[in-house]
């Protein structure tokens, strides 16, 4: 643990969803990631079993399969489409894809600072953004797998994918989501070195790296494996990567424009 100090900062109160992005994709042609490489990871449980046949899994988490024709218009691969869910999550979206986004909104990608400190909705050293117990009261506040991973999903909190992105209560800010749904997008260069010496003013990491951070964790997180719906746990990815997993949401400073 170390104290980090953030300047004031206006951020999304969801993260980016679908339409959001469907509206980006049709005003500028943008062309992500997942479809310009043309192929993108797809959870096993979702693909049909002929797509689940063809598409190659990793060695070391074969619940994962790289789907041809996957991107963010076709989550589950060819013949899926986002009907019904464009007040969900838009997801196959890589850390240069949500940039292009955030930039063309006036906005740009939180800091991981800045991301934590948003999601922990002003309290100080809690587990989650609403206190330290998952489910309190028995009521869930947020979207992870529950069952036995990877084999059963028992949906128990309503969701066995992406929920819609105000789905749950919003933590003490009024932001949603910031603990599981969706992996989520930051500035930063991923690192594990930090100084503790003194309080840290706008940290935003290296200068340069291999990968960026992802924090809040996802629909595909589980405390056997994968505890990192907490505030605290952190991750990361290429900036071309991405998945059915990882969205974003973006912020702007304060002073250059209408928060939302």
């Amino acid at each position: 643990m170390r104290p980090v100090r953030v300047d004031a900062f206006r951020i999304d109160v969801c993260a980016v969803s679908h339409d959001d992005f469907a509206t980006f994709a049709a005003a500028t042609g943008y062309v992500t990631d997942a479809e310009r490489i043309g192929w993108s990871y797809v959870f096993a449980g979702f693909l049909r079993s002929e797509l689940r046949r063809v598409s190659p899994r990793p060695e070391h988490t074969p619940w994962w399969c790289a789907v041809a024709g996957a991107s963010w218009r076709a989550p589950e691969g060819p013949g899926s489409s986002v009907e019904g869910r464009g007040d969900h999550p838009v997801v196959h979206t890589s850390w240069n894809d949500a940039r292009a986004y955030a930039r063309w909104t006036g906005k740009r990608l939180p800091t991981e600072a800045e991301w934590e400190y948003a999601a922990r909705g002003g309290l100080e050293q809690r587990r989650y953004p609403w206190g330290d117990e998952l489910d309190p009261g028995g009521a869930y506040r947020c979207n992870i797998w529950r069952g036995a991973f990877p084999t059963k999903n028992t949906a128990a909190d309503g969701h066995r994918g992406t929920a819609p992105v105000d789905a749950f209560a919003p933590n003490g800010f009024g932001l949603y989501n910031m603990s599981g749904n969706v992996w989520e997008w930051c500035a930063d260069w991923w690192s594990t070195g930090h100084a503790t010496a003194r309080p840290a003013l706008n940290p935003q990491g290296p200068p340069t790296g291999t990968a960026k951070v992802v924090r809040g964790g996802s629909h595909m997180c589980h405390d056997s494996y994968c505890n990192r719906y907490r505030v605290a746990a952190r991750t990361a990815d290429a900036v071309d990567g991405g998945g059915g997993h990882t969205g974003f949401r973006c912020v702007r400073d304060v002073g250059t424009g209408p928060g939302v």
